[in-house]
C-alpha cells in the first residue's frame, strides 16, 4: 500500500462523506500555499460559542493504516477516526496522527469544518497539558486540512489522554473549541495495522448502507406525493 508523505491521510470511512466526490485524505496533494475557505460558513460556527463542543466518534474504533513512502523510502503509519457533533450525523472533524519510522517528530492532522479564519491557525491541548500550535494547509468546499508537528512527549499525552481540545476562530473572530475524545487511541496507535482488504470491505459496506438509506428516503418522499389527500370533515348539521 504505497503512498507519499506529501499526500494527506485518510480520515476514515465516514470521512469520505465530508469530502465532495468521495475523495479521502490520501487522495489530495498539498499545494504550495493554503487555499481560502468556502464563502458560506458552517451553521455550527456562525454564532459565538463559549463552552467546548464535545464531539462523538462516528466509527466503532480507531483505524490504523500503514504503507511505504516510495519517494523517501520510509514506512509510515497513521491512526485515524472521524467525529460528529451529534449521533447519526455526518462527520464535522477528523483526526489522524502520523508516525514515520525512524523519526521522533509526529504529524497531528485534522480535517476541519469550513467557515474558519485560516491566518491564526489553530491550537490544541491534550487534557490540561502544554499548548501546541498548528496551521492550515488546504481547503475544499466541505472541509479544511490543518496540521501540527509534535515530539514524542505530546504523543505520550495523546496515548494516555482522555480528550484533545482543538481551538480555532470562525469568520467573526469568535474562538471555537472542539473536544475530541481519545479513548482507544493509544491501543490502536501501538497495535497492528488494519488489513487493506478489510478496509476495502468496510468501505463497500459503508457505501452500500448510504445507498440503502438514500433509497429509503426516496421511497418515503414518493409515497408522500402519491398519498391521496384526506377529505375535510363534513360540517355538523344545523339544529
Amino acid at each position: 500500500m504505497p503512498f507519499s508523505l506529501r499526500r494527506l491521510g485518510v480520515a476514515g470511512l465516514a470521512g469520505m462523506v465530508l469530502l465532495a466526490g468521495g475523495q479521502a485524505f490520501a487522495q489530495a496533494k498539498k499545494p504550495a500555499a493554503p487555499s481560502s475557505p468556502a464563502a458560506e460558513p458552517t451553521p455550527m460556527l456562525a454564532a459565538p460559542i463559549q463552552a467546548p463542543i464535545t464531539l462523538l466518534p462516528t466509527q466503532n474504533e480507531w483505524t490504523k493504516v500503514c504503507g511505504k513512502d516510495q519517494a523517501a523510502n520510509k514506512e509510515i503509519c497513521y491512526t485515524t477516526r472521524d467525529f460528529s457533533a451529534q449521533a447519526d450525523q455526518p462527520p464535522v472533524l477528523a483526526l489522524a496522527v502520523y508516525d514515520i519510522k525512524g523519526d521522533d517528530t509526529r504529524i497531528v492532522r485534522f480535517l476541519m469544518p469550513v467557515g474558519l479564519m485560516l491566518r491564526p491557525g489553530f491550537r490544541f491541548t491534550v487534557d490540561k497539558g502544554s499548548e501546541q500550535e498548528g496551521g492550515f494547509e488546504i481547503c475544499f468546499p466541505n472541509g479544511c486540512f490543518a496540521e501540527a508537528k509534535v515530539k514524542g512527549t505530546v504523543l505520550a499525552e495523546l496515548k494516555k489522554g482522555t480528550a484533545i481540545n482543538v481551538t480555532v476562530k470562525n469568520q467573526v473572530n469568535n474562538a471555537i473549541t472542539f473536544a475530541v475524545p481519545l479513548e482507544g487511541f493509544g491501543k490502536a496507535f501501538d497495535g497492528p495495522a488494519k488489513d487493506p482488504k478489510e478496509l476495502e470491505e468496510e468501505r463497500k459496506k459503508f457505501e452500500a448502507e448510504l445507498q440503502k438509506r438514500a433509497e429509503e428516503e426516496r421511497k418515503k418522499l414518493e409515497s408522500q406525493k402519491t398519498e391521496p389527500a384526506k377529505p375535510a370533515p363534513a360540517p355538523a348539521p344545523k339544529k
